[in-house]
């Protein structure tokens, strides 16, 4: 499988079916990915409720810390860089606390 270098961008069949392959592939993961957001979103709305009905604060520090910890040895197993791992799952967290904030001033009327 190679590529023409004639600048015209004709490409080898076998490497447009193989990139083709892996682009639908990658296309069925990030579909994957978005159900599986979905509905950890929904699971930790049922938090936010849960914390707002009960006052408690939307951010949970320690727990968020072991969540970390426990995601960059998942992500170490995975062979996926720890560090990606961590910063996708803070951007995550500061999302559900952010949720969880506005969910608090709905139901506390603050």
């Amino acid at each position: 499988m190679t590529t023409s270098n004639t600048g015209t961008g004709d490409v080898d069949p076998e490497v447009r079916q193989e990139l083709a392959r892996l682009r639908d592939s990658i296309d069925n993961i990030d579909a994957a990915v978005v159900h599986m957001l979905a509905e950890r979103f929904k699971a930790t709305q049922q938090v936010g409720r849960l914390k707002a009905v009960h006052q408690l604060p939307p951010a949970d520090p320690a727990r968020e810390a072991r969540q970390i910890e426990r995601l960059r040895r998942l992500a170490e197993s995975a062979k996926l860089d720890p560090a990606f791992a961590e910063k996708f799952l803070n951007f995550i967290i500061a999302e559900v606390i952010r949720h969880h904030e506005r969910i608090a001033e709905d139901t506390n009327g603050h």
